[in-house]
């Protein structure tokens, strides 16, 4: 059983949804499950994912939507430039902590979100026991160019348009284009966060498809070598971006025999 209860988060001037889901029994003094989206990504894409996780790890879980996605308040300018991932991680996800009132938490990022988590890492925050993110990217794969290609041309020929709308609605138009053109803007090119991977202190899980279209092994491999802290590697043979409902049977007990490890008494004591 699990009990759910949607808020709304006024953080920055933005109207930010949020989603709260409590196992019944949930330990009261466990961290929270922190649920940072991919970059089309929303609250409701994530399906029931996270309430499995919840379940499995008897922790509470938190997802919200970034400006721009699902019902969030809509993005109001595009390309967004490089920097932006930064001030989701540096200013924004510390100010959505702090007003949903979570202190000790462990972030699961996806793609974008991966990115973010890993960022928020980097500035050590308080109470934050590790990060496991899945196809997150930390600098520009030549891979990454194609993908962002292929799918340009798949919403420009409408069915991904529609189903894109099913989660984004009013959004989805100046959310894909917001997405899409920053990412193969030429200034965008060089991002790359690899140096600011080497202030992470907590462990990481660093979970990625072989058959990912928007990014090689390389990514986990850099993410694995250059973080500060443990940092595990998990490649997934015939696996694509989205490994938690690809493979989610095996992402489950990954990150759940992740967390069961974070939160032992002798780790949490450390």
């Amino acid at each position: 059983m699990l009990e759910t209860e949607d808020l709304t988060l006024r953080v920055d001037g933005m109207r930010l949804p949020a989603r709260w889901l409590h196992p019944v029994g949930a330990r009261p003094d466990g961290p929270v499950l922190v649920f940072l989206h991919e970059g089309l990504g929303s609250i409701g894409l994530w399906k029931d994912f996270p309430e499995a996780l919840c379940q499995a790890t008897g922790l509470s879980g938190f997802l919200y939507d970034r400006q721009g996605h699902g019902a969030a308040d809509p993005l109001t300018h595009w390309p967004r430039g490089i920097g932006h991932m930064e001030r989701e991680a540096d200013q924004i996800l510390p100010e959505v902590l702090a007003a949903a009132g979570i202190d000790r938490f462990i972030h699961i990022g996806h793609s974008n979100g991966g990115s973010i988590a890993l960022l928020h890492a980097a500035q050590r925050p308080a109470g934050l026991l590790g990060v496991m993110v899945e196809a997150a990217h930390v600098f520009i794969d030549d891979i990454t160019r194609q993908g962002l290609l292929a799918v340009r041309d798949a919403f420009q020929a409408g069915p991904l348009r529609d189903k894109l709308r099913r989660w984004h609605g009013d959004n989805t138009d100046s959310l894909f284009w917001a997405w899409n053109t920053t990412w193969l803007d030429p200034d965008y090119a060089g991002w790359n966060i690899t140096e600011r991977l080497r202030a992470i202190r907590c462990p990481v899980l660093a979970i990625q498809g072989e058959d990912d279209d928007y990014g090689s092994p390389r990514q986990v491999e850099v993410i694995c070598q250059e973080t500060g802290g443990p940092a595990v590697p998990l490649l997934l043979p015939q696996c694509g971006h989205v490994p938690h409902h690809q493979v989610r049977e095996v992402v489950l007990e990954a990150m759940a025999g992740a967390v069961a490890a974070w939160t032992a008494p002798a780790a949490m004591a450390a």
